[in-house]
């Protein structure tokens, strides 16, 4: 019988790194009832020591073989079924959503008139309405799997802690047996058969000990992964928050935009085509548009955007339009853009509180210390919250809103294209710059279609999961505005 080795140095390593937890009496383990250190071994002693050896590893084999964090076949049925009613739910709104765009489409080919714009927007709204709910839909689908895993963690951390307390109680035993020497056993014992009883026992308590350090190595892999996933449902949850908020603007935007168009022309189609004529009105509203851009101190024109952005755009490839609308979506957020850690927030919106820890605190002290500010008082984003609970992490800074971590990787591009040093998330150009750099990295400087809603996609999430698709669209149909806007602004200046 071939036995894995574990020298004396080793098991006591182990032992003392576990001696914290053991509780109590459970210290004082049978075995010293039995032996000590140059007692005579009896066969009787001998006998029920090899019993409690044996009581002893069926404590540690059933400890470790038993289910390590999976629920009961009742709760994954609840849950599997839950889920399954969720994705039947879903299909069918994205199949009306589908339904609602091609009636989209075929409105704007038909004539500009008064009754198929307003047909148009209410059919926008009806979209939007579903999308709305396909988020809330999603979001029902990730507290499911949310809880799931929450369960999970709690069954696998308490079986962490029940393995590492019976894996210090069979250390502690393997540590008192070893202090008695195979030469003081063999000459205890009645017979040569004893002894290698003995022998193998105290061989099968080492190989389960080490059983039992793997299983525990197991165990905690197992936790480590089941924590990411939870990290990661919950900044799903985040985004698909921040993706309703902009989703909820969008359509009281629409529903305002067909009020307003009704009460503007009273229904009467000539006012409408009057409307669409006037386009020297419309060039001025173009120019003096303001361009609100939350975090930065001072507000800039339509105008003025539109000359940093080609400016910007004229270093990176990346298409004004586009910038423009990448920007308006994040500054859209609304309440979840600086509106955080400002002068006189509760210290549940301090930077300490909405920021990740690991990941964005020290970065931010090190842009403020950089800046001059003072990191007590500077806005940034907030974090989501649902039910009252946060949802992920703030922090994003500036009106590209870069989290900290991530404007370190950029700030000295950022430097070289503007000459701010250092350059600066809430200054408006440098804003402009590092979300043109950042786009560009993700290929949107290829000035396609495909490649900039792939930009637009990572720009928000890190990915191109379409279940966000409503961001990566949505930057688009804010860009054809735009180019609108410009073209016609180009225009005007060529007569």
């Amino acid at each position: 019988m071939i036995i894995k080795s574990i020298s004396r140095k080793r098991v006591q390593d182990i032992f003392f790194s576990f001696k914290k937890e053991i509780v109590g009496n459970k210290r004082r383990i049978l075995i010293s009832l039995f032996l000590s250190k140059g007692q005579k071994i009896t066969r009787q002693r001998f006998v029920s020591l090899l019993i409690f050896s044996f009581f002893l590893f069926s404590i540690i084999q059933s400890s470790v073989t038993a289910p390590i964090f999976f629920q009961s076949k009742e709760a994954e049925a609840l849950y599997d079924e839950e889920r399954a009613k969720l994705e039947e739910e879903l299909e069918a709104v994205e199949k009306e959503i589908a339904g609602y765009e091609r009636l989209i489409v075929t409105t704007k080919q038909e004539k500009q008139t008064l009754q198929n714009k307003i047909n148009e927007l209410r059919s926008r709204a009806s979209k939007l309405s579903l999308q709305i709910k396909s988020a809330n839909l999603n979001l029902e689908y990730l507290n499911v799997r949310i809880d799931e895993t929450t369960t999970s963690i709690i069954k696998t951390t308490d079986k962490v802690s029940a393995t590492k307390e019976n894996l210090a109680n069979a250390l502690q035993s393997f540590y008192q047996l070893k202090q008695v020497s195979l030469l003081e056993i063999l000459l205890g014992s009645g017979t040569i058969s004893e002894f290698f009883d003995y022998s193998n026992a105290l061989n099968n308590i080492q190989e389960k000990i080490q059983e039992s350090i793997e299983e525990l190595g197991a165990l905690k892999l197992t936790l480590n992964k089941q924590n990411q996933e939870l990290g990661s449902d919950k900044d799903e949850t985040q985004k698909l928050l921040a993706m309703q908020l902009l989703q909820k603007s969008d359509l009281e935007k629409t529903e305002d935009e067909k009020v307003s168009l009704w009460h503007i022309t009273d229904g009467n189609e000539d006012k409408y085509q009057q409307m669409l004529s006037e386009s020297r009105q419309k060039a001025n509203e173009i120019r003096a548009r303001i361009y609100q851009l939350i975090g930065v101190k001072t507000q800039v024109t339509f105008g003025e955007a539109l000359e940093i952005a080609n400016w910007v755009s004229s270093r990176t490839g990346v298409r004004p339009a586009l910038l423009l609308a990448v920007l308006t979506q994040e500054s859209n957020l609304g309440q979840n853009v600086g509106t955080c850690n400002r002068p006189g927030d509760p210290p549940s919106k301090s930077w300490r509180e909405i920021m990740k820890p690991s990941r964005d605190q020290q970065p931010f002290l090190q842009v403020c210390r950089e800046l001059g500010l003072d990191p007590n008082i500077t806005p940034v984003s907030c974090p989501m919250f649902r039910s009252g609970q946060q949802i992920g992490w703030g922090g994003a800074m500036g009106p590209a809103q870069f989290i900290p971590s991530t404007w370190m990787a950029y700030k000295d591009q950022v430097s070289k294209m503007t000459g701010n040093n250092p350059a600066n998330p809430w200054d408006i150009r440098d804003a402009f710059a590092a979300a043109a750099l950042y786009l560009s990295r993700w290929g949107a400087a290829k000035q396609t279609r495909d490649a900039e809603w792939r930009a637009a996609m990572i720009y928000f999430s890190g990915s191109t999961n379409t279940r966000y698709r409503f961001y990566g669209d949505n930057v688009l149909a804010i860009a054809d505005r735009y180019e609108r806007d410009i073209s016609y602004l180009k225009e005007l200046a060529r007569r």
